[in-house]
């Protein structure tokens, strides 16, 4: 409960509205879209967004007033509703904790380390609970910002203050010491987690050694003897040293949920207090399984459902896969236990993250049997399945994804009752989603973590720069199943993944779209055919381009079917095949109408024959592309026509396994060109392949697959006259508000001899002006009020009621959808 009196005594802040001294919040909330009546809303100035934006917001939603930073709030009204100003929202929070844990000097037991806070903070606290009216810190609320907030939870009848204690920048434990100074303090273990910020475990366990370090002399230091790290610790302190173990036996054990090293701490913290041996075990019996951390829960198909994907960090991974190979069923099965290991992507690894992903895949490797699958999901964890597939484990039990739904089909598919399913990933990788989708019974996701008012619209992790493509895998899955549907099952479905997946990232698009129905890759050289296979692409892929005589001891080495359409390259496909001892796998391309690449049709029936009598090459496919399959029936239908007289004059010929001609326009518009397999390319991201006609078959439903979006990286107003970018051809007709966007024509963002046109900010229209630079671009915003700084602009996309297509930026370039999507240059950065 926080007191109005003494918030403004702590902070000096005065009343900018109505208010009494005698009221009182129930506590702090920062967040307006979980605030909660009676509680203070705090506008805290982020790097993610400013809270004054959203003081309206909090106070609908019930809350009692707000705490402001005066200056932010100047010029804006208050409507009569309780406002307390300060100079700093974050400094006022501060010197209220401090002042209040003076003015109430209660126990402090302080608890940190890289693994293992929560849990033990919930069991410590549980076990003083048989004694004490105990507080403690909730959730994540562990940080120099986090610790003051939960702080406002405090009540008058608490006796006692059980503190997790995080950090991820240096000084942080040290100034959560200042404002609450422990008298016992715990850590757990030093491990890997936030290595990217302290950059060595010994930084790390010198910022943690801080709790330690502030204890007085008649405190109490709880250390993990087992960790080198923290027994080092006992060096630092003036206090009282007692060492625990994750072997030490105690009169009972805990749940199964409750790491031995917490039980152990909780025993040993009960034990300091003087509790009693019945009252501690009887705590630890009764504690249950916090959200997302080992909670073991109903699965569907009758598997148990483990749920660590609260966060991971390398050690916490290693722990999981041990606990999982332990596991045995409580009832006997018929059958061995299958075991299915879901991991996804760990943060804040920095350089050390490709390396520490697959370590975790070699230790998956080392104690998996013959029953043991690994499901990998997210773009670093496909590292751990790299790492684990190179430590021998079978190519054939491991899984990777991309997408959280082709995760849960696969366990759907092959998990079945008695089997166990552990989910672990960090913050980013949103895991908890896909423990919703395997539980057995959907009112269970109140016990899953990450399930509050506004966990759906928040990105936990920023893209690398300020101006980024959003790529919607479950866009892409969604068409892939729809046309897979559409052609039927008689028919294979080749993904194009040329130009890094026209611009949204080949390898995730690929895994994806195998993962939801195709069958094999199409892409335009070697190279892209090589990014694959080093990313572990496994499917049938075909190089639908030109791929030269020196590049075909490559090619076959990596398993890649070739283009043939020339009789000396042929020849030297066969030549490479004999000496590596392979088999040329070709498909003949036939110019039927298209005038590049291709045999002609009347020497294609002697020329496929030729090449298929060279020794050491198969004949596999043959095919064609269309021109005008988007715009021209009559001369779709001649070229059709052609390949179809091909065919004929070819008979039936053994080695001939897949015939190709339709496109995304021919497979949804012509059903009879869809002969064995078709090649999908723009329908698959999304976007209407037919110029200028709607889409065909109407009843189809595509979703487009990419959002560009950038900032606002600086907002000024400029007089009339002012001559705005390069060669200054635009001068402002008059005051004119601009905003700078960091993107320009290295992203792909066209300079001449057109532009986009408009992009959109805080949904409506705004123009460029002046010449697109090479890495910013100006706007005319004069007519948007309130645009600031960070502001997310859409470049391609919805925002509000407004849109911007493809299709409406590549009419304004004079060009097609293609080009726009695959000419946004690798430096924008793709994130699914």
């Amino acid at each position: 409960m926080i007191w109005l009196r003494d918030l403004l005594a702590a902070t000096d802040g005065w009343l900018l509205g109505d208010g009494s001294p005698d009221q009182s919040f129930a506590g702090f909330c920062f967040d307006s879209r979980r605030a909660r009546p009676g509680e203070l809303f705090v506008a805290l100035k982020t790097d993610r967004g400013d809270g004054h934006d959203f003081v309206a917001d909090a106070l609908a939603r019930g809350a009692t007033g707000a705490l402001v930073e005066a200056e932010r709030w100047s010029g804006r009204s208050w409507n009569g509703r309780l406002l307390i100003g300060v100079p700093d929202t974050y400094e006022a929070l501060t010197r209220y904790a401090r002042a209040l844990l003076r003015q109430r000097p209660l126990p402090v037991v302080a608890i940190t380390g890289s693994v293992g806070k929560t849990t033990t903070r919930a069991a410590a606290a549980a076990v003083l609970s048989r004694r004490f009216r105990v507080f403690q810190n909730p959730a994540n609320f562990n940080g120099r910002l986090g610790v003051p907030i939960a702080l406002g939870g405090l009540e008058p009848d608490h006796q006692l203050l059980v503190l997790e204690m995080g950090a991820d920048r240096f000084g942080e434990i040290r100034e959560l010491c200042e404002i609450a100074p422990p008298r016992i303090g715990i850590v757990t273990t030093i491990g890997e987690a936030h290595l990217a910020y302290f950059g060595s475990q010994e930084a790390i366990a010198s910022e943690k050694r801080a709790v330690v370090e502030a204890l007085p002399s008649d405190g109490l230091a709880i250390l993990n003897r087992d960790d080198p790290r923290v027994w080092e610790m006992r060096r630092y302190t003036r206090a009282e040293v007692l060492a625990v173990s994750a072997d030490d036996r105690w009169p009972a054990d805990g749940p199964d949920h409750l790491h031995p090293l917490s039980r152990s701490i909780a025993w040993a913290i009960g034990r300091a207090f003087g509790l009693a041996d019945d009252a501690i075990a009887e705590a630890l019996a009764a504690l249950p399984a916090l959200p997302g951390r080992m909670n073991v829960l109903p699965g569907v198909n009758g598997i148990v459902l483990v749920d660590d994907s609260f966060n991971a960090s390398p050690s916490a991974m290693r722990a999981a896969i041990v606990w999982l190979m332990r596991y045995r069923p409580d009832q006997a099965l018929s059958r061995p236990v299958q075991r299915f290991l879901i991991l996804g992507d760990m943060d804040q690894l920095g350089e050390h993250s490709i390396r520490l992903h697959r370590e975790v895949g070699e230790c998956v490797a080392r104690h998996a049997d013959a029953h043991t699958t690994l499901v990998t999901l997210g773009e670093q964890a496909y590292h751990i399945a790299l790492g684990a597939r190179e430590a021998g484990m079978r190519a054939e039990s491991i899984v990777v994804t991309y997408l959280a739904r082709d995760a849960v089909d696969y366990v759907r598919a092959h998990a079945r009752a008695g089997d166990c399913v552990l989910v672990k990933g960090d913050v980013s990788a949103r895991m908890e989603r896909v423990v919703a989708a395997l539980l057995a019974h959907k009112d269970d996701v109140r016990r899953l973590a990450r399930q509050e008012p506004g966990w759906a619209s928040v990105r936990v992790l920023r893209p690398s720069r300020p101006t980024w493509l959003d790529v919607d895998l479950d866009a892409i899955a969604h068409n892939v199943r729809a046309i897979r549907t559409l052609i039927g099952p008689g028919v294979a479905l080749m993904a194009v993944l040329k130009a890094d997946g026209y611009g949204h990232g080949a390898v995730k698009v690929a895994r994806t779209a195998l993962n939801n129905g195709a069958d094999w890759c199409g892409v335009a050289s070697l190279s892209e055919a090589t990014a694959l296979r080093s990313m572990g692409i496994e499917a049938p892929i075909l190089i639908l381009g030109f791929t030269p005589a020196w590049h075909a001891r490559e090619a076959l080495l990596r398993d890649v079917a070739l283009t043939a359409y020339d009789l000396d390259v042929a020849r030297a496909y066969s030549r490479a095949a004999q000496e590596l001892k392979r088999t040329a796998r070709l498909h003949v391309k036939v110019d039927t109408g298209m005038s590049r690449l291709g045999v002609l049709p009347a020497e294609a029936p002697d020329f496929i024959r030729t090449v298929a009598a060279l020794p050491a090459v198969c004949v596999e496919g043959v095919f064609t592309h269309f021109s005008s399959a988007d715009s021209n029936e009559d001369y779709t239908r001649l070229q059709l026509a052609r390949f179809r007289g091909v065919l004929s004059a070819l008979g039936n010929s053994p080695t001939l396994r897949y015939i190709h001609a339709a496109n995304s326009a021919a497979t949804l518009a012509y059903p009879e060109a869809r002969f064995n397999m078709v090649r999908i390319g723009l329908a698959m991201y999304g976007l209407n392949p037919f110029h200028p006609l709607p889409l065909r078959p109407s009843g189809l439903t595509l979703r487009p697959a990419m959002t560009w979006r950038t900032t606002i990286a600086q907002v000024k107003t400029l007089p009339a006259g002012t001559p705005v970018s390069y060669g200054g051809r635009f001068i402002c007709p008059r005051e004119t508000t601009i905003a700078v966007i960091p993107v320009g024509y290295a992203d792909g963002f066209r300079r001449a001899p057109q532009t986009f046109g408009e992009v959109l900010v805080r949904g409506q229209r705004a123009p460029i002006i002046g010449a697109v630079c090479m890495d910013q671009t100006i706007l005319d915003v004069s007519h948007i009020p309130g645009v600031r700084i960070g502001d997310e602009v859409m470049i391609i996309g919805r925002q509000g009621d407004a849109q911007i297509t493809v299709e409406e930026a590549a009419a304004r370039l004079g060009t097609i959808s293609y080009e726009v999507i695959s000419a946004i240059l690798p430096r924008v950065p793709r994130v699914s």
